[in-house]
Parts: C-alpha cells; structure tokens; sequence
C-alpha cells in the first residue's frame, strides 16, 4: 500500500487480492454509511447487508489499510483486564456481558471464515500466554483461575510442557487458551471485504470522509468526489481517526507496534516449532509476539516503531530474542519488517459512542481488534437494525474523552522501548 513495503510488510505480499473497487463519484444513497474498511467496519456491513439493508462503506485509503493490516493475527478471547475486574470497570450488566461476549468471539470469527469460505490461514489451535518468571508465572496463573471459574477452556502449562509446545524458550510456564487461535489479518479484511460486496454493500476505497453532519432524518457524509445521504452513520476508524473525527483519536495512546517475518523456515526446522500451531506473546511489559504463518514463516513482533532513528535498535533486538528463543534459527534473520498504531485507552476496555442521533462509533481495542471488532461490528449492525437495543449493547454508552497526557504518553512508549531493546541482554 502507498507503494511502501514496509506498509504491511508480510501481510499484504501473501494476501489474496482484495476486491477491485473506486472511489465514491457522485451522490449516493443508502440506509447505512460505514466510514472505514476495517475488521468493525466491514463487520457491520456485511452483518447490515445481509439482512438487506443498502451499505456504503467509506475508506480513505484502501481496504484493510492501518490496524487491520498490521495485526499480529492473534484471535484472542477477551480484552486485556482481568476477568473479575471487568465487572468493577463496566459494571454488574456491562461487565459480565462483555465477557461473555468476547470469550465467545473466537469462535464467531472462525465461524464467519468457514461460512463466507475466506482464505485467511486461520488456525483455531489455541494461544499460548508465556510467563517471564515468577511473576509472569503468577500472572498467569490468577488469568486462568478467573477465566476457569466462568468455564472456558483455559489451561496453564508448566516450564517443561511449555517449552515442548513452543520448540523452544526459557519461559517459566504459559496459559493455554484453547478458544483462540490465529489468521492472517489482512486476509482476513480483504475476505470480509469480499463477503460484504457480495451481500451488496458498496464498497468505496481513496474516499476519505471529508465532512459529516446531519441532514434531515439521517446523515450526510462528503468525499473529495461524491456523498452518501443515509439514515445511519456508523465511524470505524479508531486509532486512524483523522481529523474529521479526531475525538476518537485523541481518547486513545497511540502505542507502535512492530512485527519482522523471517523467510520461509527449512522444513526440518519449521517442524520443531510450534508444532501444535498456537499464536504465542509473553507477559513482559514490552512484550514480544510469536507466531507461524501457513508458508513457514516466523513473524516475531514487539513494542515499538520502525522510524529512521530507532529500527535498527528495535530489528538487532529482535534478531538477538528470536535467536535466544530459539536457537536452532541462528543464521536465520527477517524478511520483511512493518509496524503500526494500537489505540490504548484508559482503562484498557474498547469506547461506545453516540456521535448524534442514528451515528454510532467503537473505539480502542487496545490491540485485541480481531475477535473484538468482528463481534461488536456486528452489534452495531444489530442495533441499526432494530434487533439490539442500546442498552443491550455489549458496552455502555461513554462520551469520547481526551486521555490525559496523551502526547506524553505517546512519546514515552517510543522512547521506552528503544531504551528497553537497546538495552537488553536477555529474554
């Protein structure tokens, strides 16, 4: 995308072609206008056009562009709060339901990839949680506990078993979580992408929303070439929000996260590594990520940004982990290399907004946007639709709230991780 390898890095080299499509021209109408072409997006809209109702979706750049491209492709259940704390944070109501529904999102995901035939590389085998020490260990364990006591299939793994199902590491235990698994994220838009077109939305890519308000009983939305007048406004552009919508934008810390792919592992030595296909991260504060994709390749990915001054730091790091990791790839180096935004929020918990009469938005998926987004896609396109009352959304309706000391923030997880790779001596 925008002519840059490093835009997608992997991703986009390995992804099925995304649908052709142009830019809106012209006025347009329709009962829905979705404005970005992501995993929440794309959900809503296919979710919207399959119960018959006309969809436009509005991207700027191109389909799947920014979060939803750059994902690690971990499908995770569940956000990173605890699961006992969920009820303090949203609530008696809000809480248990937002459990509920995303310790069943997984599967919703992998459903939807077998219903619609996309061709993703998802492997629902699970993900391995690994433990740093004894305090990692104790993390995980007390995750599990919680997660246990509402009956999903959570396990924690012991140094020996850990280490057998990695095919390497030094790693003090890991949480299996036999709900998730992996795909490739970008695969995985441009599939959704597909389903939608064929459910009959439109699609409309390099269409940026230059303008949105209100105009008798709905919405109009305003491109650089065209317009959509719609009953409903439904914006799924969280962290890439521009400025049209720059609320959401600044009630999330952006934290840059990269991900290097070696090439194509000898076949003696893919075998040996991961053998049982499980997406892997540990519990370190600067984490790392792990994960095979279906060609053999290693995608090794961690917290920070591949800007001229620190992508050297951040690729000799990774080079000297994946090595310590796993030895039996010395000599083996990446391929390709990316990176993007994770929108985080305050409390670690995606944002539902009202943004006026008929116009909805969710924000901050605080890097769990697979499963999430997917889900909570679709509950948006039920509310539209009359099936979900609003107050039967998974999340309670919040006001979009700058988070405080954001550029601080922003700057210090930049600089933080330099500091934490360039210093670092062993994983």
């Amino acid at each position: 995308m925008r002519n840059d390898p490093r835009s997608h890095g992997l991703w986009e080299v390995s992804a099925p072609q995304a649908p052709v499509t142009a830019p809106l021209s012209g006025a347009a109408e329709a009962d829905v206008v979705v404005i970005g072409a992501g995993f929440t997006g794309l959900s809503a809209a296919l979710h919207l056009a399959e119960a018959g109702k006309s969809v436009i979706v509005l991207e700027a750049d191109q389909i799947g562009f920014g979060a939803s491209g750059r994902n690690v492709g971990l499908v995770n259940a569940g956000m990173w709060v605890l699961p006992e704390a969920m009820p303090q944070a949203l609530g008696p109501v809000y809480g248990p339901r937002l459990l509920a529904v995303l310790g069943a999102a997984p599967a919703e995901v992998f459903a939807l990839v077998r219903r619609h035939g996309i061709a993703c590389e998802a492997v629902a085998r699970g993900t391995l949680h690994c433990a740093v020490g004894a305090a990692g260990l104790a993390e995980i364990t007390e995750r599990a506990r919680q997660w246990a006591a509402l009956g999903a299939p959570v396990e924690v793994l012991d140094a020996s078993d850990t280490a057998r199902r990695l095919g390497g590491g030094r790693y003090a235990g890991a949480l299996l979580d036999r709900r998730a698994g992996t795909l490739q994220p970008l695969a995985y838009v441009r599939g959704l992408a597909r389903a939608a077109r064929m459910a009959g939305a439109r699609i409309c890519t390099e269409s940026p929303a230059t303008g949105a308000g209100p105009q008798g009983a709905g919405w109009r939305v305003t491109t650089p070439e065209g317009s959509v007048q719609a009953a409903w406004l439904i914006v799924a552009t969280d962290a890439y929000s521009g400025a049209l919508f720059a609320g959401l934008r600044r009630e999330q810390v952006a934290l840059p996260y990269f991900n290097m792919a070696t090439p194509p592992l000898p076949e003696g030595v893919r075998a040996g590594i991961l053998p049982g296909g499980e997406g892997c991260w540990d519990t370190r504060a600067v984490l790392s990520s792990f994960r095979m994709d279906a060609a053999g390749r290693l995608v090794f990915g961690s917290v920070g940004r591949l800007g001229w001054a620190d992508r050297a730091i951040h690729r000799a790091w990774a080079l000297r982990a994946l090595h310590r990791i796993f030895p039996q790839l010395s000599g083996i180096g990446f391929e390709s290399d990316w990176f993007g935004r994770i929108g985080m929020t305050a409390d670690a918990l995606p944002r539902l907004h009202l943004l006026g009469k008929n116009a909805l938005a969710i924000a901050g998926y605080n890097g769990r946007g697979i499963a999430p987004g997917t889900v909570l896609g679709k509950a948006l396109a039920e509310h539209v639709l009359g099936a979900r009352a609003i107050e039967a959304m998974p999340l309670p309706v919040r006001p979009v709230t700058p988070a405080p000391l954001r550029l601080s923030h922003e700057a210090g997880y930049s600089i933080g991780a330099a500091a934490a790779h360039l210093l670092a001596d062993r994983i």
